[in-house]
């Protein structure tokens, strides 16, 4: 179940398949896809189950179908690596770019897009690099301050991890709101994440399973 939230004066929606929704805009924000990781492992000769690309593919349908978004931005690491361009991965986003057609897609480049190389023409992406508004916010993949709007970003995987009361914890993905910049969680599989250390007044939600919750950063019960 999504969560909607006000924030920069917006109305934003964050979904359980770690996406997060600009209804004023019609736009979905995704950070970190690593699409083709698992391709590369494989190529290194490193075993790992295949589908992972498939997977991910399905989650964002999921979210254009629960959004109807016409604008999909992403925030940098499309792309894993060289290696990660392997016929498979590309031939079944390109199957999903063609039932997507009518979509806006916008890449900011990110550190592995640099390596990797930007999509295939044909499927009409628009890559940029970081810093190009969309007021009131910045798009980014560093999560990095900048004067012209509040940013956007990914890169770091967040994650927070909860200490219950009979001393077992919990690590979850999470967006993270601070006062000039937003972390969204990672939407790719086995990308890893980053416990991150949250500062007073900044905001904080888990994805739990199919739910995003709001937790509280001041909380004793949190060990970050």
């Amino acid at each position: 179940m999504m969560l909607t939230i006000t924030f920069a004066g917006e109305t934003l929606q964050l979904l359980p398949q770690k996406a997060l929704f600009w209804p004023r805009e019609a736009t979905l924000f995704i950070a970190d896809a690593h699409f083709g990781k698992v391709a590369a492992f494989r190529a290194a000769g490193i075993a790992l189950p295949p589908g992972t690309t498939t997977h991910a593919l399905a989650r964002l349908d999921e979210c254009v179908r629960i959004t109807q978004a016409k604008h999909i931005v992403f925030l940098g690491d499309f792309l894993h690596s060289r290696d990660a361009r392997a016929n498979e991965t590309f031939a079944r986003f390109a199957a999903w770019r063609l039932e997507h057609s009518g979509i806006e897609l916008t890449l900011v480049r990110g550190n592995h897009d640099a390596h990797a190389g930007d999509p295939p023409a044909g499927w009409k992406m628009r890559c940029i690099n970081e810093g190009e508004t969309l007021s009131p916010f910045c798009l980014a993949h560093h999560p990095e301050p900048d004067l012209r709007g509040y940013v956007l970003a990914g890169h770091i995987h967040p994650a927070v991890r909860l200490q219950g009361r009979a001393n077992d914890s919990l690590r979850l993905p999470c967006f993270w709101f601070g006062q000039y910049v937003c972390v969204l969680p990672a939407f790719g599989e086995f990308t890893g994440t980053y416990t991150v250390q949250p500062q007073t007044g900044d905001r904080v939600f888990v994805v739990a399973n199919e739910e995003v919750i709001e937790i509280q950063t001041s909380a004793p019960s949190l060990d970050y």
